[in-house]
């Protein structure tokens, strides 16, 4: 730590003791986020390991006073480098605050501390009957989920995460402590400071605390899963499916590639190797029958060539664990290459145009390039499969990214879905949002952090 003053590592040792780390290991570990990210790893100067929303508000104001960076760190998961010290400071790891606060039934709403994972909350509430919907597939913080704006497989029925946080507590960048929202699910008083925060990956405060919107565990549930000879058709369906108004919890489209390397990653049997929907839908059994009815009626008239429906839980446990194991299974047709994720929304009435564009960019350019996606919002994924041996593979893959990107953003889409800006989307933030919104950003972000302390690097580029 031979860049800090020695006043700041003193006083948080004082602190909190030997939660304050500087082993090359662990420093290691809070460099770069997820091992497949392409972002470039820094190591801090040290990681705090933090219990209590105090904790957080000493340290800030310690590191505000002192010109410290501060990067706020979770589970880990992030996939565009939203917890690497690029400028070096502290990780703060708020993962030890990992307190369910309270639960409160009657009013479908519970607070958590920010270090609480989603399995970990739903667990706890399952004999309640009660669920929290958003699943962005790894086992993230919700902190670090409220911070990305995440979204998941059940965006479409329930919404991303900027629909299920009520409230927040905050530590500011000079300690303060600021408190949002509460138990009720709308108020018209106020500017909306917990919205500010959700999305704003750790760079106007740490999240310490988190409100959450809780949901009934639905009375039926079933799945269905639906092929077809051309990804147009696929995504055709699924696009149709939501302007009928087809209550859908769920619909996630594999293009070709992915399905077959899914059946052969996941075990998958009885299925081909074909554009396929998988689909979930949530209600009462009538709805749900009347539904899937309704979906199967639209995908043939697209020319499925099949559309098996099942209510049978080990049968949707089956799907929805492949879907989630879809990085692996990509991976798994070219072990040992390099892969690139995009992360891509586009409104529904040009889904289909924005999928097919990616598959044209995807074979044109010769790579391998699996396509999975959330499409009953819009958000598809695309992974491009590079070989590491070639030297400039990696950067004609960046370019199928970018490509992918910008037809998104032409089409009326985010260069984002779910994912959020970090380090690797930083230079699309004005193509989408323009200069007018982007410099008033920035401005929030001079007034809360005027020392520019909190996450430096991330979303603006040039904030360290």
């Amino acid at each position: 730590m031979s860049n800090w003053r020695d006043e700041v590592s003193e006083s948080i040792r004082a602190l909190i003791g030997e939660r304050l780390v500087t082993t090359v290991g662990i420093r290691d570990h809070h460099s770069g986020g997820l091992e497949h990210s392409q972002v470039e790893k820094h190591l801090p100067d040290a990681v705090a390991f933090v219990e209590t929303t105090e904790e957080v508000s000493h340290i800030l104001r310690l590191c505000d006073q002192y010109r410290v960076p501060v990067v706020p760190y979770g589970a880990g998961t992030s996939q565009e480098g939203h917890t690497v010290p690029v400028a070096g400071g502290l990780s703060l790891d708020l993962s030890r605050m990992d307190a369910i606060l309270e639960v409160n039934p009657g009013d479908f709403s519970c607070r958590v501390q920010a270090g609480v994972c989603r399995e970990q909350l739903n667990a706890h509430l399952r004999d309640m009957g009660l669920f929290f919907p958003v699943d962005p597939g790894a086992n993230a913080s919700l902190g670090g989920m409220c911070s990305t704006r995440a979204s998941g497989t059940l965006a479409v029925g329930y919404g991303n995460m900027r629909h299920q946080v009520l409230g927040l507590t905050v530590v500011r960048a000079d300690g303060g402590i600021l408190t949002t929202g509460g138990r009720v699910v709308k108020s018209s008083t106020g500017y909306d400071l917990t919205g500010l925060f959700v999305g704003a990956e750790g760079t106007l405060g740490v999240v310490t605390e988190v409100q959450l919107r809780l949901h009934s565990i639905p009375e039926a549930t079933s799945a269905a899963i639906c092929q077809f000879e051309t990804l147009h058709a696929a995504a055709t369906t699924a696009a149709a499916i939501m302007q009928a108004g087809i209550r859908v919890a769920r619909i996630e489209l594999f293009d070709d590639l992915m399905m077959g390397a899914s059946i052969a990653y996941s075990k998958l049997t009885g299925m081909a190797a074909l554009p396929t929907l998988m689909l979930e839908f949530h209600g009462s059994p009538v709805a749900v029958e009347e539904a899937a009815r309704l979906a199967k009626s639209l995908a043939e008239d697209a020319g499925s060539v099949s559309f098996d429906w099942s209510a049978d839980a080990e049968q949707r446990t089956r799907l929805w664990k492949a879907r989630h194991e879809g990085y692996f299974a990509g991976r798994s047709l070219r072990p040992g290459w390099e892969a690139i994720g995009t992360d891509t929304v586009v409104p529904m009435s040009r889904l289909v145009e924005a999928i097919e564009g990616a598959k044209r960019d995807l074979l044109e350019s010769g790579f391998v390039g699996p396509i999975v996606g959330h499409v009953g919002d819009g958000n598809f994924h695309a992974m491009i499969l590079y070989p590491p041996n070639d030297p400039d593979a990696h950067e004609r893959a960046m370019a199928v990214d970018r490509s992918i990107v910008r037809r998104a953003i032409a089409l009326g889409g985010s260069c984002s879905g779910e994912h959020g800006i970090g380090l690797a989307k930083r230079e699309f933030l004005e193509a989408e949002h323009g200069a007018a919104a982007v410099a008033l950003m920035r401005q929030l972000k001079a007034a809360l952090d005027p020392h520019g302390i909190l996450n430096p690097g991330k979303i603006f580029p040039e904030t360290f």
